[in-house]
């Protein structure tokens, strides 16, 4: 079988990721700019429709980066998911190390939380032991995830935007990097830009609309970066604790340990061989010699 011949520069491959990105944004408005549907009446609508426009982004992303990449000249689905970076090898190292890692920079909300349910047990007027009060916390996280079900936001969160976020910002934009001819140091400054602007609609939203000031505006809508796995998680965590009013300091020794922690283990723990046994590079995959 032949391999593909198709070929581009670093600056394509770029503009190609920073036109997704913008399309990823673009579309979203498209039900009532271009469609000329009527303004959504709740929540849930306005969500769903955003969630159709998503998929519709991904969808498009995909066959826009395949046909760059040439993949359609594959014609075996197993290698053009594998392309995507979409495998059942190393299935657990791409759940387990990213939450660990993740986890490190939420060692200080770790720590409060936890003092928060030890002060919450020592000041219990009904004489709860810690196995029951333990039985309730987990009692209400059981409960939360049961109406998160039917809640339209934790569907945004916890399922569409970490699933079609992923697709489009690592999925079809990092193989378009890595065969543009860029560095993985390059790829790595590049993604994270991509991704910010995916969020800038977010931002204008909260500081023209909502009238927060740029700080609060920039911080609330720049803490998600990582894999599917890890982007859940951020988005399930919020912001990470760096200080709290109980445990004296504990806290915030707590997250400069896991800050440290992180990027002690960042790039160990991010081997590509980690995750995948075939790291050759793009004019490799093209020649089959991955597959």
């Amino acid at each position: 079988m032949m391999a593909a011949s198709w070929s581009f520069s670093g600056i394509t491959a770029v503009a190609a990721c920073a036109a997704m990105a913008v399309f990823y944004v673009a579309i979203l408005y498209s039900p009532t700019l271009l469609l000329r549907l009527p303004p959504p009446t709740s929540i849930e609508s306005f969500m769903l429709r955003r969630f159709a426009c998503a998929v519709v982004s991904s969808l498009i992303s995909l066959v826009f980066s395949s046909f760059l990449l040439g993949v359609g000249d594959f014609m075996e689905l197993p290698v053009i998911l594998n392309v995507y970076g979409i495998r059942s090898d190393h299935a657990w190292q791409a759940v387990v190390f990213p939450l660990l890692l993740t986890g490190l920079l939420y060692t200080g909300s770790f720590v409060s939380r936890s003092l928060l349910f030890i002060h919450a047990w020592k000041g219990s007027r009904d004489g709860l032991s810690f196995g029951a009060c333990l039985c309730g916390i987990v009692e209400r996280c059981i409960q939360g995830a049961c109406s998160s079900a039917s809640d339209v936001l934790a569907w945004r969160n916890y399922v569409v935007a970490p699933i079609t976020e992923e697709l489009v910002f690592r999925a079809c934009m990092i193989p378009l990097l890595l065969c543009g001819g860029l560095t993985a140091y390059s790829i790595t400054f590049f993604s994270p830009i991509f991704f910010s602007l995916a969020h800038l609609n977010h931002f204008l939203e909260l500081y023209y609309q909502q009238r927060y000031n740029f700080w609060k505006a920039f911080l609330i809508v720049g803490n998600v970066v990582a894999p599917i796995v890890a982007h859940i998680f951020c988005n399930m965590m919020g912001l990470p604790v760096f200080s709290s009013p109980r445990g004296k300091g504990i806290v915030t020794v707590s997250f400069a340990v896991g800050v440290a922690g992180f990027f002690k283990l960042l790039f160990p723990a991010t081997r590509p061989d980690l995750f995948n046994d075939k790291t050759d590079d793009c004019s490799c995959w093209h020649g089959y010699c991955n597959w």
